[in-house]
């Protein structure tokens, strides 16, 4: 069954990200297991709103969650964020840091340098793109180096100065009784300096919104769900701190001839009354863009399908390939003219006369079923 993380949490798909984050926070201070070691079932539940919430909490994971449901986070489509361990810490994290993080730092390193925070784009692709791979270009807005001040934050010839209140580490420590208490520093607010005259372009943050344009590879046999993370192509970092790395998730648009199942192709091709009957060559196409024949044998029903080996898609990680399936559709033909009309009748007065079910087995054995059943409410 689908994962429906609104649903775990409790909250509407409209709910805001305040609403998300008091939901999970009631539903994991509840089953933390710390709170219930000997309930195992606990654990498993706090398991399941840690996962939810790791992806509702972030807008661009949000969004695919909206579009595509949780397939687009399943581990074996690209190795996703999941459920688990790492999901329950990563969520329980943020709501730790809300309580405390004041109180332990913030979780900024000295100087205030902070890596820069990670970025996720959706990428849409055909369904040929998927199968051939290719060089895709993005442009995605995030938050990159400022070009003015090279990311010190501080106009040129201005360098920022240490902060006299915390000596730089951006934080300081209060004695409280018998304990020692750490807290960001109020007046550099963590950053570890104070900058007197700020840079005209970034008004000291260092950083500036701006489109950034980049390369991706595909390779060729991937599926909606696949992630390819881009080390240090996310946002700057701040004071000197690392760029975060962008994650491209991908999603493959639905074909207008081909449904797609792992590596193997279904094609629904309609066929006439007369070809299905008879039998023969039928031309169909292929994902590759060319056409092949696939044999039809006489007699041939609705539904009924023939492989096509190798004519698939790529398989992801080797030259491999799957299979298409040909799935027939024999169609009823309309408007026909008097002369073809008459013919039809005859063919049916022929079929009508056939007392062996020789023509049409599947009707003769239907109906001899329907006749038994009538006899038998007569007794």
């Amino acid at each position: 069954m689908s994962k429906d993380y609104y649903k775990t949490l409790g909250v509407e798909k409209g709910a805001s990200a305040d609403d998300i984050k008091k939901a999970y926070r009631k539903l994991a201070m509840k089953y933390h297991p710390d709170q219930n070691k000997d309930n195992p079932e606990a654990e498993a539940k706090f398991k399941e709103v840690s996962e939810a919430y790791e992806i509702l909490k972030d807008e661009q994971k949000r969004a695919a969650f909206d579009r595509y449901g949780a397939a687009a986070f399943d581990g074996s489509m690209g190795g996703a964020p999941g459920g688990g361990a790492g999901a329950a810490a990563g969520a329980f994290s943020d709501i730790f840091e809300d309580m405390f993080g004041d109180f332990m730092g913030g979780g900024r390193g000295p100087g205030g340098a902070q890596r820069g925070s990670d970025v996720q784009y959706t990428l849409e692709l055909s369904m040929e793109d998927a199968f051939k791979g290719k060089e895709a270009q993005i442009k995605i807005p995030l938050a990159d180096t400022c070009d003015q001040c090279d990311g010190s934050g501080a106009k040129a010839g201005s360098p920022a100065g240490q902060c006299t209140t915390c000596d730089g580490a951006g934080r300081v420590r209060q004695q409280q009784g018998f304990f020692t208490i750490e807290r960001t520093c109020p007046t550099c607010q963590g950053q570890g300096n104070i900058i007197s005259d700020p840079c005209t372009k970034c008004g000291g943050e260092g950083r500036i919104r701006k489109e950034k344009t980049l390369k991706v590879k595909i390779p060729a046999g991937v599926d909606t769900g696949r992630r390819i993370r881009l080390t240090g192509e996310g946002e700057a970092g701040t004071q000197g701190g690392p760029r975060g790395d962008l994650y491209v998730l991908l999603a493959i648009k639905p074909h207008k001839l081909f449904k797609r199942d792992g590596a193997n192709l279904f094609c629904r091709v309609p066929i006439t009354v007369t070809k299905a009957a008879l039998g023969g060559d039928l031309q169909v196409p292929t994902i590759e863009g060319k056409a092949t024949k696939v044999k039809i044998p006489p007699g041939t029903q609705t539904g009924q399908q023939f492989r096509l080996k190798s004519k698939g898609m790529t398989v992801l990680g080797n030259d491999s390939r799957g299979d298409m399936y040909i799935e027939a559709f024999v169609e009823t033909p309309v408007n026909l003219n008097k002369k073809q009309q008459s013919l039809l009748k005859q063919l049916d007065k022929d079929f009508a006369e056939d007392t062996t079910g020789k023509y049409s087995p599947e009707a003769s054995g239907f109906f001899g079923k329907v006749k038994e059943f009538w006899d038998d409410l007569k007794d």
